[in-house]
């Protein structure tokens, strides 16, 4: 096992250069753990985004590099954290990292099952240790993918090998200009499949024109999606949903109020008319679990960044094909994508406007161009993302 200076951050400032690419399979599988390095980046935003009753003014993330004793790079960055990322940061460093280091990286359900008790502290937030957990899980997925030569759609399950593409938006004071225009923009210029478009800050009759009005400007191929962010009450979700019965809505997305979530939503779906989407909002596969028993959802958007990592996402994608349930992902494409394509009853990959997230249109490099809406995956092996770190340096909250 590696002695404990080998865990790293990169406060020295000094960012190593990307590993040579290697040949499929031409290493062994006994590639140990070496060195962990975690670069907090923190980006603003050129506009305000609201919501329902949240407010986005920068976009922040973790990125994660791990180093094996064979020469294996694996790299991801995970998650949208700001006020909590030098606390990810030393979790993963100081309680994570020492435990993992020198275990074999196809083992990698030891390893999450290891670096899983930070979240065991009872006094601190456990969404904390999650992440934490995440961005290592991610890392160790694409490092095992690299050893084994090959990419993770196919390694997690290979269901297809592309999947379409939304983006979200429709925020409140139109910080894209107007609907229309928006709308326009992701269709034509970005080649999506959709958006998931922002209510649940204004009254449904409100809410109803809005939505409306973004359905004229798609026309009836785009597939339209709307996500209150948990702003409504259970009437007034209903109340939205019958407005728009005839407005083709793929899903309606956390449209009640947290503190009764399981019934209200289900009380959404039976009376609403529009499947209901949640899950991104859960930090465990049995709270996903609780949503599918209780008929609460017909797609778990459960948050791979948030909760664990992929590891977890595919436990909660197995249970929800015993319930006959979609699955999503709550935004972050670098590893939906993958995710998603990988199953049978995968929905669709998010992402933003570029203003919205710099980092999917700036931090990587090869995402290619979209196919009739559908983002296609390679063969390199594991997430199979070119990383920009020159950006990544510009960006960083530890200088």
């Amino acid at each position: 096992m590696s002695d404990a200076p080998n865990v790293v951050s990169t406060v020295s400032g000094v960012i190593p250069e990307p590993a040579a690419p290697l040949s499929p399979g031409a290493l062994g599988p006994g590639a140990r753990i070496e060195s962990i390095e975690v670069v907090p980046v923190r980006a603003p935003l050129a506009r305000e985004f609201r919501g329902s009753y949240y407010r986005m003014t920068h976009r922040a993330t973790l990125v994660i590099r791990i180093r094996t004793d064979q020469g294996v790079v694996g790299e991801a960055y995970v998650g949208d954290e700001d006020a909590t990322a030098h606390e990810i940061r030393a979790v993963l460093l100081d309680e994570i990292a020492p435990r993992v280091i020198g275990l074999e990286v196809l083992e990698t359900e030891r390893i999450w099952q290891t670096g899983y008790s930070a979240t065991f502290d009872i006094l601190r937030d456990r969404r904390i240790g999650l992440v934490a957990l995440a961005a290592l899980d991610t890392a160790v997925w694409d490092a095992t993918g690299k050893i084994l030569g090959q990419p993770l759609w196919r390694l997690w399950g290979g269901a297809r090998n592309r999947v379409p593409m939304t983006a979200i938006g429709g925020y409140y004071g139109e910080p894209l200009g107007p609907i229309e225009e928006e709308v326009g923009y992701y269709r034509d210029v970005l080649g999506l499949a959709g958006m998931k478009f922002k209510v649940g800050g204004r009254s449904p009759e409100v809410d109803a024109q809005r939505v409306r009005a973004a359905r004229a400007a798609a026309g009836p191929d785009f597939v339209l999606c709307i996500d209150a962010n948990q702003g409504y009450s259970v009437p007034d979700a209903v109340d939205l949903a019958r407005r728009l019965a005839d407005q083709d809505i793929r899903w309606f997305e956390e449209p009640v109020m947290w503190h009764n979530d399981r019934r209200s939503l289900r009380d959404v779906r039976y009376l609403g008319g529009i499947p209901v989407c949640a899950g991104q909002s859960e930090v465990s596969a049995s709270g996903c679990r609780d949503l599918m028993e209780t008929g609460s959802v017909d797609v778990c958007n459960f948050d791979a960044s948030w909760s664990g990592g992929p590891t977890a996402w595919r436990r909660v994608a197995a249970i929800a094909s015993s319930y006959d349930v979609q699955m999503g992902h709550h935004e972050e494409p670098q590893v939906s994508t993958h995710l998603v394509a990988s199953i049978p009853h995968g929905t669709f990959a998010e992402c933003f406007h570029p203003v919205r997230d710099p980092f999917w249109w700036n931090l990587v490099t090869n995402r290619g161009d979209l196919e009739n809406g559908e983002i296609v995956l390679g063969d390199r092996p594991g997430l199979g993302w070119d990383l920009d770190w020159e950006y990544i340096e510009r960006h960083r909250l530890d200088k």
